[in-house]
């Protein structure tokens, strides 16, 4: 006989949820230095959490907006851009990764592939 409680916790265990750091740091000065993510605004939900500026109208340059930390503390953004239309919660778009250097925007990315299990 399976005592199901001991194996539910068991799994529980070695499952480690991953998640990216929000961040309340100011992202002024940010710039998009040609790297991209694509992904769901659904997906960005779940392992980044809700975005910090959501206008979903499609009337502005941005729908979407992230701003997070990569593990060394430095600040991005993720952010759609220029799709002048609502995006959908499970539509494949190529998110805009924005920082204060190419170096720190490639290693969001990195950071990101990591998160979402992309090597």
């Amino acid at each position: 006989m399976i005592d199901l409680n001991i194996n539910q916790i068991s799994i529980k265990q070695h499952l480690k949820v991953k998640v990216m750091k929000l961040s309340n740091k100011d992202s002024d000065g940010t710039s998009w230095f040609m790297d991209t993510f694509v992904t769901t605004v659904r997906c960005l939900r779940e392992r980044v959490g809700n975005p910090q500026c959501e206008y979903n109208t499609g009337e502005d340059k941005v729908n979407f907006d992230w701003t997070c930390e990569t593990s060394s503390g430095e600040v991005f953004t993720i952010y759609d851009w220029k799709h002048y239309k609502p995006l959908l919660e499970d539509e494949l778009i190529r998110f805009h990764i924005g920082g204060h250097s190419q170096k720190v925007t490639r290693q969001a990315v990195d950071e990101l592939n990591e998160l979402f299990d992309r090597l």
